[in-house]
């Protein structure tokens, strides 16, 4: 999009090319924050759905007055004989791509942020009719990703949002939208590069021209901006489990709530996933974090044949003496070679915790068990790689390159 917006910034400035931009985002706010950032001031879509049906990006187009495509993937030729033709006077209807009021797309485009529970049980119920429709799976992907990301999530939400774009990938394995989706939050193997290591630069640009940021309702993840590797890197630490013998009292109510997703849903033989795990303090119990002693520790400690980047993790404290954030902590994890059926991931976390306002504030210990399994018989060992090499090289580049 830089490259566009450059290339025709005095045509743009002179009233002869509106630029219109497209883009295939979960989180409409950080694309705002990166036109913010660009200088970008055109109209930008979100087509979270991806009801364009493109499976990889930058498309260019030239689309004349009556909204009819003239060109694609134009040259420098095609544009200046496009900007000297007069469209007006012919006869050509462009398509509609509106989605049908009432329909489950509809609501995700349109409605408001709230509860979106009456979308992902239509597109279930598209799914039970069509159960290889991998646009719904797509779609219905993209609605638990964003109820887990609004006031109404339910456990499970972010699982089942990664579960359905992989099968939407197992489908259409060339549909790149369906690909990177899922390479957004997994492992460094599988991705093609980082995601969204551009927003902390892009904050201090925009802060250094006194302007105030766009913010973000989502704060990126570890995964979202991780760097891709060539071969994995296990844990050289050379620490020893901070409660090996599990003396400390376990968080039995639980105070913290802990929720485990993995990415991708199936691990090959040999394979890696990325692991992440969130706490939350149970409101209904009005819990909170204690932050006046230490951090969050996490220790994973994987079976014989499995290979971890991490075994000790930290999750800073805040500066308030009381909190009731998310916090998260996300690691990387290889499977033995002769891997088959599904494996227990042990692992646990340590914290400081109180109950109610005045309640007692405990130090305790919250055992975490991460399921992960291998692809079953129905599903063929190429279906189920995420990023096959032979197809990296195919031409989508993310957003700060286009």
């Amino acid at each position: 999009m830089p490259g566009w917006h450059e290339k025709t910034k005095a045509l743009q400035d002179a009233g002869k090319l509106q630029l219109v931009g497209i883009i295939q985002e979960q989180h409409p706010d950080r694309t705002r924050l990166f036109m913010q950032w660009k200088e970008m001031g055109w109209p930008l879509l979100i087509d979270s759905l991806n009801l364009l049906d493109v499976s990889a990006v930058p498309l260019t187009y030239l689309v004349d007055e009556e909204g009819v495509v003239r060109y694609e993937r134009p040259s420098d030729e095609d544009l200046e004989t496009f900007l000297a033709t007069d469209y007006a006077n012919e006869d050509a209807a462009a398509p509609s791509l509106d989605p049908e009021v009432g329909s489950p797309e509809y609501a995700l485009l349109w409605e408001d942020d709230g509860d979106v529970s009456d979308a992902i049980t239509k597109l279930g119920g598209r799914i039970a009719e069509a159960p290889e429709d991998s646009r719904a799976h797509f779609r219905l992907g993209v609605a638990y990703r964003k109820r887990y990301d609004s006031g109404e999530r339910r456990a499970g939400d972010f699982q089942k949002a990664v579960e359905h774009w992989v099968r939407a990938l197992e489908l259409d394995p060339n549909q790149y939208i369906f690909r990177r989706r899922i390479q957004q939050y997994g492992p460094r193997l599988d991705k093609p590069y980082p995601f969204y290591d551009w927003v902390p630069e892009a904050r201090a640009a925009v802060e250094a021209r006194d302007e105030t940021p766009v913010t973000l309702r989502v704060e990126p993840g570890g995964a979202e901006f991780a760097a891709p590797l060539k071969s994995f890197a296990a844990s050289a630490e050379t620490g020893t489990s901070p409660d090996p013998d599990g003396r400390i009292f376990r968080d039995e109510k639980p105070l913290i709530v802990a929720e485990t997703v993995v990415v991708p849903t199936v691990v090959e033989p040999g394979e890696s996933a990325r692991i992440h795990v969130a706490f939350r303090p149970d409101l209904s119990l009005k819990a909170h974090w204690n932050n006046e002693v230490d951090d969050l520790v996490f220790w994973v400690d994987p079976p014989a044949g499995w290979s971890v980047d991490r075994h000790h993790h930290t999750v800073a404290i805040p500066r308030e003496l009381v909190s009731q954030e998310l916090r998260q902590v996300e690691f990387e994890i290889v499977s033995p070679e002769d891997f088959e059926g599904t494996e227990t991931i042990p692992a646990y976390a340590l914290y400081y915790v109180c109950e109610d306002v005045d309640g007692t504030c405990l130090f305790r210990r919250q055992d975490v068990h991460v399921e992960v399994s291998a692809p079953s018989l129905e599903i063929s060992a190429p279906a189920a790689k995420i990023v096959p090499k032979e197809l990296e090289a195919h031409g989508d580049v993310r957003i700060d390159n286009y």
